[in-house]
């Protein structure tokens, strides 16, 4: 639809542009190019302003505006030395331009704050803390996000495009159980999102076509509004970043915020199973980090206090190895 009145759109101006040379006498043809070239323009500037918040707009206008002012008095005190009328024309010319540029660079610049804390773990890229953050479905669903913004660590807007809230809909409505529960919870989720003082959490549409992936059409969104993108899934945290979209990803913020434990810390951990070695039990901590524990085998199904004795980073994860410390919890 959009690409159909963009083609509107130049068809228009051609008109309007014929219309004006037959009433001017002039030469049609041109008059009708000369339409079509200035709607491609407008159509090119439009799809810039799309990519930039309106804070930096605003921002920049103002800028623009105040350094066309100064370059306008400056060039007219420097006008009036004697001998540089013929020099006149340029002068004003050149204080416009250098003037105007550095008004529109600095006043789009100092329009964006810049966040105290930032929640950014993910791909770097643009995006502003000002405008808010886009929420993806994964990240719904994940439901961590929620208890990022009841720490506090999130504020300001969180916007849900509608067709994500469409995606969260139809999977809570999906014949399929798991699918079913996972678009219950990420409703839940998004309702105990909505709660939080911190957060406003904003619906939006998006104007991007249908045809694209729904990872596409997330990353575009948030092109277009100039903001971060929150995820947990890595295609779209790669996606954003060949865009330079800066992706929030939940999982790395889970994989930077887990707890260090250096050789002869105590752990704490419940032993669900047996290990490949002899006499080894095996347990997870609540962030999924595997602990080995040398003579647990017999403590399995029980929490025990295990002492650290080496750490091995994988391409799973990390595991802890530890030695039973002898005292146990039920």
């Amino acid at each position: 639809m959009i690409y159909i009145i963009y083609v509107l759109f130049v068809l228009v101006c051609g008109l309007v542009g014929s219309a004006i040379a037959w009433r001017l006498e002039e030469n049609v043809p041109g008059w009708a190019a000369a339409g079509v070239i200035l709607a491609v323009v407008g159509l090119a500037i439009e799809s810039l302003l799309r990519r930039l918040s309106v804070r930096r707009v605003v921002g920049g206008s103002i800028g623009l505006l105040l350094g066309l002012a100064i370059a306008n008095a400056v060039a007219y005190v420097i006008s009036t030395v004697p001998g540089t009328a013929h020099v006149r024309p340029i002068i004003f010319v050149l204080a416009n331009v250098i003037c105007g540029y550095l008004g529109l660079r600095v006043g789009s610049r100092e329009a964006e704050p810049t966040s105290f804390l930032s929640f950014g773990l993910g791909a770097g890229g643009r995006g502003h803390d000002g405008e808010g953050k886009v929420l993806d479905t994964s990240a719904i669903i994940d439901g961590r996000v929620a208890d990022v913004c009841e720490s506090g660590f999130i504020e300001g807007r969180l916007i849900v495009p509608r067709f994500v809230m469409r995606e969260l809909q139809q999977i809570a409505d999906s014949p399929d159980p798991l699918r079913r529960a996972r678009g219950r919870r990420g409703l839940e989720i998004l309702k105990r999102i909505q709660q939080q003082k911190e957060v406003s959490v904003m619906i939006e549409d998006i104007s991007v076509p249908e045809t694209e992936d729904e990872n596409a059409r997330l990353v575009r969104f948030a092109e277009q509004k100039g903001v971060q993108l929150i995820t947990s899934d890595y295609g779209v945290n790669k996606i954003g970043e060949l865009h330079g979209v800066r992706v929030l990803n939940v999982n790395e913020l889970a994989k930077a915020l887990r707890p260090v434990f250096l050789p002869g810390e105590e752990v704490t951990v419940r032993l669900i199973k047996r290990g490949k070695e002899s006499g080894q039990g095996v347990g997870y901590l609540e962030d999924g980090t595997m602990v080995v524990v040398d003579d647990g085998s017999n403590k399995i199904g029980r929490t025990v206090v295990s002492t650290v004795t080496s750490l091995l980073q994988t391409t799973a994860g990390r595991m802890i190895f530890s030695k039973l410390k002898g005292s146990e919890k039920r």
